[in-house]
């Protein structure tokens, strides 16, 4: 198991709102790292209750009446592909979109106590003993769910206490994670996959709206080759058969050998480090590898 400059085991943890974002975003990272030998575990926050089921053949009386409990079926599937070697459940129920009656379920992700919220994943944290977390940013405006707003909100501080020996002393010893960073959807892979699809005669999912959010991909700084696990993305997301159409134009419109390699890379910015780093990196643990 490779180590880092203390000997520590590499560790990188994720933290996602629902069951299905763990596939959509960083799966061939997680991928990648799990195969060279680091220790990954997943923090799924809520358990998707208010999920929408986009796949009308999982559309039966059953499936409905057990959701919650398919979803985290489901959620073990993907997380088996991926290779994660832990799922940690932190909890809530799923907020719903925004301005919905689920937002105001006490058993909400949005409506919990910030700071029981961050004590939780603090308990995580000092448990798993990451060098590397990987969040969402602070801003989401093309995707404001009150559960990746609340996603955001918890990480930074629990990182921060997750340090701090008076900080719920609780969850147990100390541990400082060294570099967080945010997933991101650059519009550099918006436009390689629109133009794949155009050059194969394909309709694109990507209409002009797309092209009218702004760019944020100079905020990227940290690109991470997955050309080395092709398929893993598709896979996870099809374990996810309730909410992820097989049919979907937007995730499986070009053929699988061909989508892997429009463009093989995962996005993230660097939010936090404790370690010096050159920018850009092609990888989340550089600075903390012995040298």
């Amino acid at each position: 198991m490779p180590s880092d400059r203390e000997g520590h085991p590499l560790c990188l943890l994720s933290v996602h709102a629902h069951p299905d974002d763990e596939s959509s975003k960083g799966a061939g990272t997680v991928a990648r790292y799990a195969a060279e030998g680091v220790h990954t575990v997943l923090v799924c926050c809520t358990g998707g209750e208010e999920g929408d089921i986009l796949n009308p053949a999982m559309d039966t009386p059953e499936v409905r009446a057990n959701l919650p409990d398919v979803r985290l079926r489901e959620l073990e599937a993907a997380a088996k592909i991926i290779g994660y070697d832990e799922v940690v459940l932190l909890g809530y129920r799923d907020s719903g979109m925004p301005g919905t009656p689920a937002n105001e379920d006490p058993r909400s992700f949005a409506s919990a106590d910030l700071g029981e919220a961050i004590g939780r994943l603090v308990a995580v944290l000092r448990r798993s003993r990451p060098q590397v977390v990987v969040t969402y940013p602070d801003d989401q405006q093309g995707y404001p769910h009150p559960d990746h707003l609340r996603v955001h909100a918890i990480t930074l501080p629990a990182v921060d206490a997750a340090a701090d020996p008076a900080a719920y002393p609780e969850a147990g010893p100390a541990w400082r994670v060294e570099k967080v960073y945010y997933s991101a959807w650059s519009r550099a892979r918006v436009v390689a996959m629109h133009e794949k699809f155009l050059e194969l005669g394909l309709e694109s999912p990507y209409d002009a709206k797309w092209f009218e959010r702004p760019s944020n991909d100079e905020a990227v700084t940290t690109r991470i080759d997955t050309s080395a696990v092709p398929d893993v993305r598709r896979l996870a997301l099809l374990a996810h058969a309730t909410q992820v159409d097989p049919t979907s134009r937007f995730w499986f419109g070009l053929p699988p050998e061909v989508a892997d390699l429009v463009y093989p890379i995962d996005d993230f910015t660097l939010a936090q480090s404790d370690v010096p780093t050159s920018l850009p990196e092609d990888d989340l643990f550089a600075g903390l590898r012995p040298e």
